[in-house]
């Protein structure tokens, strides 16, 4: 469907011609912010990438299970291998995810059949003789695979990319000549648009953002990072060997002021870009903070980056502009409560997040004011999901808290399962696809 006949449905308006000159303004305000990506994916793919199909770890899926439990509510557990935090996918009858053992050594992608938790497919891609050094709370298959109608593409940083035939398994091409050093273990997962497989690699050495064909895997662009780290030593050489210019940030794209843009935070700056050409419009400077690991978020006119660390700030940016606008876009920032890892959620002009230590917080998207702020206990790393007025918080030692996005804090139910979340949750049907550190299940009514 072309912009202009979508954002005619999206307004609830269908004859262009007869749009007088105060519904041409309610047009723009209505679209300024239409999720260019989530178009570019076959409608039996529920979940495509990290975060689903809009990026932004929202669903229009109704009749999920409010309740569950390791005896209620569990259509299937799959025992899922090795160390691996990658979220799943959905498209079709199919759910894929990568997995690795916790050493590092063999980088492998699976899937797994939607209607029985069966493993379909278990590919070995990958052979790593000496593996980067992973930080503990990391592993070696942490980017979340993305999938479109016959295809699935996995990366796992510099060790690998390749793209797969999603029926057969069968290696369409794959790359493993990007030299970066993750510093900790890469996390950025891969973004398609049109033609473009996506994907962040700010590493100690090396900090770039690059678009690859998706059909050859050949680079289309490759920008590196603009911003100045002032952080070269006497010596010439970059402070603490590099480690405050990583980030491991998935790349988003947004429609702003008409046209699709690609937000990508990397560390110190957050960026937008031309998508098919990588040319950067405008960027953001935040110095003090580094290692980025949230997915952007747009919406009511704003774009929203979370800083990461080293004490985190949620920045809302009024797009456009030239160059750095820190000083001329920046229209507030928040830092109660703020996220280092969970992304957030924009649900009716709020914005809820629940930070790495267990408080959620719910703010005014257009002012960053506090609405409540509530201790829901835990640690979390995965993201938030969101369904009709539930938001889903999954942490890491396998409690999901379910909350009503409002106004006021309404929690819904606590539910537990034996294995810790790192994973985000992915929603196909009226189902919750869980993965944990040990298994995937599928929660269903």
């Amino acid at each position: 469907m072309g912009f202009a006949v979508a954002l005619m449905n999206n307004c609830g308006m269908q004859n262009a011609s007869a749009l007088r000159p105060s519904f041409l303004a309610l047009l723009a305000v209505c679209s300024l912010f239409v999720i260019a990506s989530a178009s570019s994916f076959a409608a039996n793919c529920d979940w495509p990438q990290f975060r689903g199909p809009a990026g932004d770890g929202q669903s229009s899926a109704t009749g999920l299970p409010l309740k569950w439990s390791e005896t209620n509510n569990v259509k299937w557990k799959t025992a899922i291998s090795g160390k691996a935090w990658s979220s799943p996918v959905v498209c079709g009858d199919q759910i894929w995810m990568t997995a690795a053992p916790e050493e590092g050594t063999r980088l492998s992608a699976l899937c797994v059949d939607r209607n029985t938790g069966k493993i379909i497919h278990n590919l070995k891609l990958f052979d790593v003789v000496l593996p980067q050094y992973c930080h503990p709370f990391n592993s070696y298959a942490s980017p979340t695979p993305v999938i479109e109608d016959g295809r699935v593409y996995v990366t796992f940083g510099s060790p690998g990319t390749a793209c797969l035939d999603a029926k057969t398994g069968k290696v369409l091409w794959q790359r493993r000549d990007f030299v970066c050093n993750h510093f900790r273990g890469a996390g950025s997962s891969p973004i398609l648009h049109q033609n473009l497989l996506i994907m962040n690699f700010d590493g100690s050495d090396h900090q770039f953002i690059v678009a690859l064909d998706k059909n050859t895997g050949k680079n289309v662009w490759r920008s590196n990072r603009s911003v100045d780290y002032q952080d070269v030593g006497p010596d010439g050489l970059p402070q603490a060997e590099g480690d405050f210019r990583k980030a491991f940030s998935t790349p988003h794209i947004a429609e702003l002021e008409g046209k699709p843009v690609l937000l990508s935070s990397g560390a110190k700056a957050h960026y937008a870009y031309d998508p098919l050409t990588g040319e950067e419009l405008w960027h953001v400077e935040e110095r003090g903070q580094h290692s980025a690991s949230s997915r952007p978020l747009a919406g009511n006119g704003l774009v929203f980056f979370q800083t990461g660390w080293s004490k985190g700030q949620l920045l809302a940016v009024r797009p456009g502009g030239k160059g750095v606008v820190t000083d001329s876009h920046v229209v507030w920032r928040a830092k109660r409560g703020v996220p280092n890892k969970p992304s957030l959620i924009l649900k009716d002009g709020l914005l809820f997040m629940v930070d790495d230590g267990g408080f959620a917080t719910c703010l005014e998207a257009a002012t960053g004011k506090e609405v409540w702020q509530e201790r829901i206990g835990g640690s979390y790393s995965a993201s938030p999901v969101c369904s009709g007025n539930r938001i889903y918080f999954c942490s890491e030692d396998g409690k999901t808290v379910v909350i009503e996005a409002s106004r006021q804090y309404k929690l819904l139910a606590e539910n537990k399962l034996d294995g810790g979340f790192m994973a985000s949750p992915a929603i196909a049907g009226n189902a919750l696809y869980l993965r944990t550190k040990t298994h995937l299940y599928c929660i269903q009514q």
